[in-house]
């Protein structure tokens, strides 16, 4: 008897059902299940919620007669309808508490996971090969490069550089509002979002189900055939244009030259190696410069890779690291992403995008949405469940590693090398948001006093004896000492609270 798959919804992908010695059996009728209970545990973006909802049930119309489609309060109620006691395969979840759930079912068998470049136990291999040294992203990145031969000229890197960074950190250009980049694709609603919207709005209405932020007009892909329109968009007119100022930030364009595929691959819609070589064929048509394509092709093979693997090596307690020792409850105009109640511009414009979105780019969620996080001291775990719930491309595999270790510096330095926060300067210096704000990037103290200016400095102040002996912060903590305003700025900073800057 051909035994039943059970595809989770971010598992939505053909390369999720191909065949072969690792996968279903090739006419296996397929099994999804639709959970209230996850909506109604944590309270996620409504587009978030539209988004996933409409890849599911795109996913279930392609598959037509084969799958069984099950609505229901729990995912043990939904596959008991769907198959009884009877046995599942189902391909590795990307979640701790999802793999600890297919585990506890009797009958399921747990196949290798799909939608990554490299394997777990290969990635175990090379990490348990570094002899206790520091596992960094950069070589890790150059190790899959050169195990995929990515971006390669006859065994050496293209363009002779690994990492092409020092290109693609550009600002904006002076006096621009936007980059002027083609638009990114943007898909069409049809009846299933419609039907989606409608029982969104009943579960609001009638079970207590709530949400945050607002669902607009569906902007990012529920189906393959989407994905794959969004993926061409981007490689023929928009990847040309991406490297140089993939860091930058303009308050009239928040897409700038970015993918926008995030969501696409952590639905399974689009698998990284066909992103990449994309990107590579372009490349060597002459149709994009190294540097962009090295950009990208890094952001999926180096970064995305780097923090699926770290968030299984690490284990379940790495959420929980909190080196810092921040305690702090997020306020609530954050959690509601009260835009209107903010000043700072930088801070209010980003936090309107993520309302009316759920989604920004990397510099304003590393830079300023986690270092203002950081800077006043918020709960880790709580700043990770944060980003999880309110991106659309955001997942548990993908927060923990990203704000615990990267973005809170919560794990001490296992993760990077350093805080990655900032004073004004680096912001005035990426945008044009410190421009009509009512701050200034350059005043640490009175009425114009800029708030990640005053908190970067007060910041290293709380950390200064453990970040003293970090070799890149040295420098800047030693700069407290040249601070004679430093007593009313810490006075300031205690009066600020966590309203609203």
């Amino acid at each position: 008897m051909t035994v039943p798959h059970w595809l989770f919804g971010d598992q939505l992908g053909p390369h999720f059902l191909a065949p072969g010695g690792d996968g279903p059996d090739r006419d296996a009728p397929v099994v999804m299940v639709e959970a209230r209970s996850v909506f109604r545990r944590r309270r996620f973006h409504r587009a978030k919620a539209h988004l996933v909802l409409s890849a599911m049930r795109h996913r279930a119309a392609d598959l037509g007669d084969r799958v069984t489609y099950v609505r229901a309060e729990t995912y043990r109620e939904g596959l008991h309808e769907a198959v009884g006691d009877g046995p599942l395969t189902v391909r590795h979840p990307t979640s701790h508490a999802a793999l600890r759930f297919v585990r506890s079912l009797d009958g399921v068998t747990v196949l290798p996971a799909r939608g990554f470049l490299v394997p777990h136990d290969d990635f175990r291999g090379w990490a348990d090969g570094q002899s206790g040294r520091r596992l960094l992203q950069e070589d890790f990145y150059r190790w899959v490069r050169r195990g995929h031969d990515l971006l390669r000229d006859g065994g050496a890197p293209a363009g002779g550089r690994w990492n092409h960074d020092h290109d693609n950190r550009e600002p904006p250009p002076k006096g621009a509002r936007t980059l002027g980049a083609p638009a990114p694709y943007r898909p069409r609603e049809d009846g299933i979002d419609e039907e989606v919207r409608h029982d969104l709005d009943r579960w609001e209405r009638e079970d207590g189900i709530r949400f945050v932020g607002r669902d607009g007009p569906r902007r990012f892909p529920a189906s393959r055939r989407e994905a794959l329109s969004a993926l061409r968009r981007f490689v023929e007119h928009r990847l040309a244009g991406f490297g140089p100022h993939e860091d930058a930030m303009l308050a009239a364009d928040p897409v700038m030259s970015h993918s926008l595929l995030s969501s696409s691959l952590n639905l399974g819609l689009l698998d990284p190696a066909e992103c990449v070589e994309r990107a590579e064929d372009a490349w060597r048509a002459g149709r994009a410069p190294v540097h962009s394509v090295e950009g990208f092709v890094r952001q999926i093979a180096g970064w995305r890779e780097y923090v699926w693997q770290l968030y299984w090596y690490f284990g379940e307690d790495y959420r929980r690291r909190n080196a810092l020792g921040h305690r702090a409850p997020l306020p609530e105009w954050f959690l509601e992403l009260d835009a209107d109640a903010v000043t700072a511009r930088c801070l209010a414009t980003v936090l309107a995008q993520v309302r009316d979105t759920g989604w920004t780019h990397h510099i304003p969620r590393l830079m300023l949405l986690g270092s203002h996080a950081l800077q006043r001291g918020w709960d880790p775990r709580a700043v990770t469940d944060w980003f999880h719930r309110c991106f659309v491309d955001g997942y548990d595999w993908v927060m923990v590693p990203n704000v615990v270790g990267m973005s809170q510096y919560a794990d001490g330095g296992r993760m990077t090398t350093k805080p990655y926060t900032s004073g004004g300067a680096y912001v005035h210096r990426m945008s044009d948001l410190c421009g009509g704000c009512a701050y200034r990037p350059a005043e640490r103290v009175g009425e114009r006093a800029c708030p990640f200016t005053a908190g970067y400095w007060a910041f290293l102040h709380r950390h200064r004896e453990r970040l003293a002996g970090n070799p890149r912060m040295a420098r800047a903590v030693g700069g407290l000492d040249r601070l004679a305003d430093l007593d009313e700025l810490l006075r300031a900073e205690k009066e600020r609270g966590d309203g609203p800057p």
